[in-house]
């Protein structure tokens, strides 16, 4: 049943340094000297940015508090969310040969959703597929893309849904994905309340 479930950008500090128009004027010395304070302040944080996130054990350790937190929300804020998947990005992209990297790829999936940030979902999920083909949490990647483009309201592309669908079924023939793939492919283009009707039928 069809149901509701970065490349993000690291901006770092920059200092600007802004020229006068017109006629010359003279920088003060105090000017010059807030400039210097400015880089200088700039240039540690950019280098504590770098240190942190070279560091993987670190890296994890946040990312695990972030999705403690996020289990216990009956209702994720956005706030909360948005922190989360900062953490789960910061550990996938900059520890991407750690085994829990796939893992942490589909959960900023699911929390992207859950905010209703479908695009960003989208790009996690593609490189997850695409750069862990080996990883067992590989089909519950592409059921998620595949619940993605089977949604009206997301990505709408039933023809995608269905081809991801057969995917599951064809490269992970005796998984549970694959069931619930082939359950799902007969949903399809319905609406919620044909389903409604052929569940019931069912019973």
């Amino acid at each position: 049943m069809k149901s509701n479930f970065l490349s993000r950008l690291l901006i770092a500090p920059l200092v600007f340094f802004t020229a006068c128009l017109g006629t010359e004027q003279k920088t003060s010395v105090a000017e010059k000297k807030d400039s210097v304070k400015t880089a200088v302040a700039s240039d540690s944080l950019i280098r504590e940015n770098k240190m942190y996130l070279s560091d993987c054990k670190n890296l994890l350790v946040e990312a695990k508090k972030m999705d403690s937190i996020l289990l216990k929300e009956l209702e994720v804020k956005k706030d909360v969310a948005t922190k989360g998947i900062k953490a789960f990005t910061d550990y996938a992209f900059y520890c991407s040969n750690d085994s829990l990297v796939p893992i942490y790829l589909i959960k900023t999936a699911q929390v992207a959703q859950s905010i209703n940030n479908i695009p960003q979902a989208k790009i996690v999920l593609d490189k997850c597929i695409a750069d862990y083909p080996a990883s067992k949490h590989r089909p519950a990647a592409l059921f998620l893309l595949a619940q993605l483009y089977d949604e009206a309201t997301y990505l709408n592309n039933e023809a995608e849904a269905k081809k991801l669908y057969q995917q599951i079924i064809s490269e992970y023939p005796k998984s549970d994905w694959a069931k619930s793939s082939q359950g799902a492919l007969t949903f399809v283009g319905k609406s919620d309340a044909q389903i409604m009707e052929e569940l019931k039928k069912k019973k």
